[in-house]
């Protein structure tokens, strides 16, 4: 008899589907398919073999469930080779048959077994030259009104020769991955493959503004950008227009200091087009010798030449994002929750390490009741056991409500909320949070209980304060935490809290926009207040 299955297409999880038992599959630990995923619930979805067809119900997740990308409202089937996806994680239903049930395999087709099938034909063979093969295709001279060092005697020559040798820049670019080494690649290609006194590249800015960036004339001055008359620059830019002048300086359209400054003959310039339409920045080339030195076919290449560097310059600043992004994330993944984590490594500059303010945030304490006496009698192999699965589960319960894991502290967990980044209802998602934490503890200790481990109880306190939020610590080391008064207050609520409690202050209880239900409880002293404290007790 055949066998259904749920293999997920990145082929690390597999789970075997018996006959009418139910499958919970879920971000917590306690799921029978869990998936450690930031786009999939704690309890998502829930799959059962019914009759040799999957049913696939959806427990209200936050990201949905799919079949073969139809999201499902409620219930519905998947067949043998359906896709399923639990958030942005896929599976495929597939129906395995036994090995000793496989049909025999065919004989090989040759001799003895068959007649051989015709051979491939092979109908023609190139040989596969260098990467960026650029010199083979030019020459150090230009011929007739070109400018261009292309080797060809007739034009349909010339024009072969001019599309292998764009080809060849286009590998040669694509093997640049820093912006300021591709540019720099471009003039040095471009010096190559034209005739031509002064090249430059200049980007646009942010703000609109050209900004020069490389700039080269052929006796080694660099020279920066002031030898690129402004009035060509914007045109270019402004009208996207690629331009060829064989005397700028008698132009009307180019009246300006800078062209007769520099005594520009003939000049190109070409807009760099980027994927939406935006212009990057230009290219610049010009002869200071002689007018009428550039032709149509020297304006022509430009611009295609300007369209591959505009597309290795968005690969390039791509590649770099996505550098600078893993730099963050792996910086601060250790104590944001993954969509957090996502949204400060997208926004450059939002949270600068070494930097810090007064900010008012909620602070969340846990601690492990009498786990002290608990882990004399512990190996180490099952107290590493017992906190790696009890840290899993409250972490994720804290990053699925976005706050900050802070730190562990011996068995202890403190979480912030409201830094780095803030919501109107972070009390609430602190208070949900808490809440949904003593409820998992009961089911993860059921789950304990039936393997024979002992059961763990928590204590929680809530408090909300202005404290100091940012990076503190050495050169060696920094790490996102708070500091203040309400720090010490939160902790010491956390300590005041017995098994299964929830404690929190009054300046957290009126930050609750929906407050569950709570019992006003005899004002506590804490340590370093010289007043008692009045505090709630959350009702479970």
């Amino acid at each position: 008899m055949s066998a259904i299955k749920l293999i997920s297409t990145s082929g690390d999880q597999t789970v075997d589907l018996a006959e009418g038992r139910s499958i919970v599959v879920g971000r917590a630990v306690t799921s029978d398919l869990p998936i450690y995923d930031p786009t999939v619930s704690r309890r998502h979805a829930e799959v059962v073999l019914r009759n040799g067809s999957v049913s696939v119900r959806d427990l209200g997740s936050s990201n949905g469930t799919f079949i073969n990308g139809t999201q499902i409202t409620d219930q519905a089937v998947a067949q043998d080779g359906d896709t399923v996806t639990f958030g942005k994680v896929a599976f495929r239903v597939r129906e395995v048959t036994p090995p000793a049930m496989k049909p025999p395999p065919k004989p090989e087709a040759h001799a003895g077994f068959g007649p051989r099938p015709p051979e491939a034909t092979i109908v023609r063979q190139l040989p596969v030259e260098e990467l960026g093969n650029i010199q083979a295709r030019i020459q150090g001279r230009p011929s007739g009104a070109s400018q261009l060092k292309v080797i060809g005697d007739s034009t349909s020559e010339r024009q072969s020769t001019k599309l292998s040798l764009l080809l060849d820049i286009s590998k040669e670019l694509s093997k640049q991955q820093e912006v300021d080494k591709l540019l720099q690649k471009v003039v040095d290609i471009t010096f190559q493959v034209m005739n031509v006194d002064r090249v430059s590249m200049l980007m646009v800015e942010g703000s609109g503004e050209l900004v020069p960036r490389v700039s080269k004339n052929r006796l080694g001055d660099a020279g920066g950008s002031r030898h690129v008359p402004q009035s060509i620059a914007r045109r270019a830019v402004n009208e996207r227009l690629a331009i060829l002048t064989d005397n700028a300086a008698a132009d009307e359209r180019f009246k300006g200091q800078s062209i007769l400054m520099q005594s520009v003959r003939s000049a190109m310039c070409t807009p760099l087009m980027g994927s939406e339409g935006k212009v990057l920045g230009i290219i610049y080339v010009d002869n200071l010798t002689a007018t009428n030195s550039f032709g149509d076919e020297d304006l022509e290449f430009l611009i295609a030449f300007s369209g591959i560097t505009a597309v290795a310059i968005e690969n390039s600043q791509l590649t770099e994002r996505v550098r600078r992004e893993a730099v963050v994330l792996s910086n601060f993944q250790r104590y944001f929750a993954p969509n957090v984590a996502a949204e400060i490594a997208s926004q450059a500059g939002s949270v600068k390490l070494g930097s810090g303010e007064k900010r008012p945030v909620v602070i969340f304490f846990s601690d492990i009741r009498g786990f002290t006496p608990m882990s004399e009698t512990m190996g180490p192999d099952e107290i590493t056991t017992l906190l790696s699965e009890y840290f899993t589960e409250m972490v994720e319960i804290i990053f699925e409500h976005e706050g900050t894991l802070d730190k562990f502290i011996g068995d202890a967990i403190m979480a912030i909320w409201g830094a780095p980044l803030r919501h109107e209802d972070d009390a609430d998602r602190a208070m949900r949070a808490a809440i949904n934490m003593q409820r998992v503890l009961v089911a993860l200790n059921k789950k304990w209980g039936e393997t024979g481990r002992r059961p763990v109880n928590i204590g929680i306190g809530i408090n909300f304060g202005e404290v100091f939020a940012g990076n503190i610590g050495s050169d060696r080391r920094l790490e996102y935490t708070v500091i203040g008064d309400a720090v010490n207050t939160a902790s010491r609520l956390c300590s005041k809290a017995g098994p299964g409690e929830i404690i929190i202050s009054e300046p957290f209880f009126k930050q609750l926009k929906h407050p569950p239900a709570l019992e006003a409880v005899e004002p506590m002293q804490l340590k370093g207040k010289a007043q008692a404290v009045q505090v709630y007790r959350v009702k479970l």
